[in-house]
C-alpha cells in the first residue's frame, strides 16, 4: 500500500495542475497522502484539500521558517484548530538553524507550543530539525519529560546521535527522496540504524525528488522509488517494505482508518 506521509499539494509549484497531480499519484497506487501544513495563513486550503478528497488527510501547523510571523501562537489555537475533520497530525514545526529565516528563541517557542498541542491532543508531531541537533535533543528530552507526546522526525538527515535521542523517546522517522541522492551515504547510514518499526516514506513534494528526478518538480506519485530505495538501504524486499511502512504509518497516524486491502 503506497502511503505518502508528507505532500504539500497547497504550494503555488501546483497551481497548474494539482488535480492532474493527484490523479498521477492514485494511477501510480499512492493510496494515501497528508497534505502538511506549514503556516496558519494558508491551512484553509491545506484543510480544503483533505476536505474534497477522500485519500488525503492533513496536518496544523507552522514551519520554524514562518515562527517570525506566527511568535503569539499558542497551542489553544493550534488545539482548536486539530478539532477539525480529517486533521491528523500536529505540524511541520521545530527548528531550522541552516537558513535561520525566523530567530532561533522564536522558533523554540513555537515549537514547544506544537508540543504541547500534541501532547494535549494525543495527536502526531510532525518534527522539521535541520542543523538544530543538539538544541533539538535538549528540547525533546526536557519535552518529554514533561509528560509523553508521539513525534514523527520528518525527512530526517540530521545525526546519528540525534536520531538515537528520539528514538530512545519513541519516535518514528520518514524518509524522502534525499536517500536516493548519490552524495548521501551519512543519510543512509543512519537509516540503517533507524527502528524498524518506525519507519515510513514521504515525498515532501514539491520538493527534494528522488533519482532520476531529482531536479524537477517532486510529486506524490514518486514515493515508490523512496520505497524501493529504503528496501535496498534495509535489506528487505518490496514487499517487506511495503508492509513495514504501512503497519509503521497506521500506527503513528492512528486517526485515520486503513483502507482494506
Amino acid at each position: 500500500m503506497l502511503i505518502d506521509s508528507h505532500v504539500n499539494l497547497h504550494a503555488p509549484q501546483f497551481d497548474e495542475d494539482r488535480d492532474a497531480v493527484i490523479e498521477r499519484a492514485r494511477a501510480a497506487g499512492v493510496r494515501l497522502m497528508v497534505e502538511i501544513s506549514d503556516r496558519l495563513t494558508t491551512f484553509e486550503a491545506t484543510h480544503g484539500l483533505a476536505m474534497a478528497n477522500d485519500d488525503i488527510w492533513c496536518t496544523v501547523g507552522v514551519h520554524p521558517h514562518e515562527a517570525k510571523d506566527a511568535a503569539d501562537l499558542t497551542a489553544a489555537t493550534l488545539i482548536d484548530l486539530a478539532g477539525r475533520p480529517r486533521v491528523v497530525g500536529i505540524g511541520e514545526c521545530g527548528l531550522d538553524f541552516h537558513y535561520d529565516l525566523s530567530p532561533r528563541e522564536v522558533q523554540a517557542a513555537v515549537f514547544r507550543q506544537h508540543v504541547k498541542a500534541a501532547r494535549e491532543t494525543g495527536l502526531p508531531l510532525v518534527v522539521h530539525t535541520r542543523e538544530a541537533d543538539d538544541v533539538m535533543a535538549a528540547i525533546l528530552r526536557e519535552e518529554y519529560a514533561a509528560g509523553p507526546f508521539r513525534m514523527l522526525m520528518h525527512c530526517y538527515t540530521s545525526g546519528a546521535e540525534l536520531a538515537a535521542t528520539a528514538a530512545d523517546l519513541g519516535a518514528w522517522f520518514s524518509v524522502s527522496g534525499i536517500a536516493t541522492f548519490k552524495a548521501a551515504e551519512e543519510v543512509r547510514a543512519v537509516i540503517r540504524d533507524m527502528p524498524a518499526d518506525r519507519i515510513i516514506v514521504e515525498t515532501d513534494c514539491p520538493y527534494l525528488a528522488p533519482i532520476p528526478h531529482r531536479g524537477r518538480r517532486n510529486e506524490p506519485a514518486y514515493v515508490g522509488l523512496v520505497l524501493d530505495k529504503l528496501a535496498e538501504i534495509r535489506g528487505w524486499s518490496a514487499e517487506e517494505a511495503d508492509a513495514r511502512t504501512t503497519d509503521a504509518f497506521f500506527a503513528l497516524f492512528d486517526r485515520i482508518p486503513r483502507p482494506a486491502a
